[in-house]
């Protein structure tokens, strides 16, 4: 993948099978935040919102969607990897084989911006 200068290059510029969640995981953030702005940061799609930010990276097998420690806490982590999610501290891995678990990241990202606005 080439270094993307827009979020839809990026998602262009992706794997055919990344292209999908990619998509999916954009548009759960724009509806989410519709105050956040888009960009491209580190070479992947980063979403800037009320002093924090969100970012999605597509690798071979699945997508990434980094929240942050502040928002995915270990009993968030629990549940999606009982649903048959890989976590890390700030991330949840998203095959591509698999549905993205939209309302559970939904439920992260809005209780992440929340936080964000009653912190400003």
């Amino acid at each position: 993948m080439s270094e993307p200068e827009t979020v839809d290059g990026y998602i262009a510029d992706a794997d055919e099978a990344a292209r999908p969640t990619l998509r999916e995981l954009r548009e759960l953030v724009t509806s989410t935040v519709p105050e956040a702005e888009e960009g491209i940061s580190y070479n992947v799609p980063f979403y800037r919102f009320h002093g924090t930010h969100v970012g999605i990276t597509a690798f071979t097998n699945h997508a990434t969607f980094g929240i942050g420690a502040d928002a995915l806490g270990s009993d968030d982590r629990d549940r999606l990897e009982a649903m048959g999610y890989d976590t890390g501290k700030e991330t949840i891995q998203i095959g591509y084989e698999q549905d993205v678990p939209t309302a559970e990241l939904t439920e992260l990202l809005a209780a992440k911006a929340e936080a964000a606005r009653n912190a400003e």
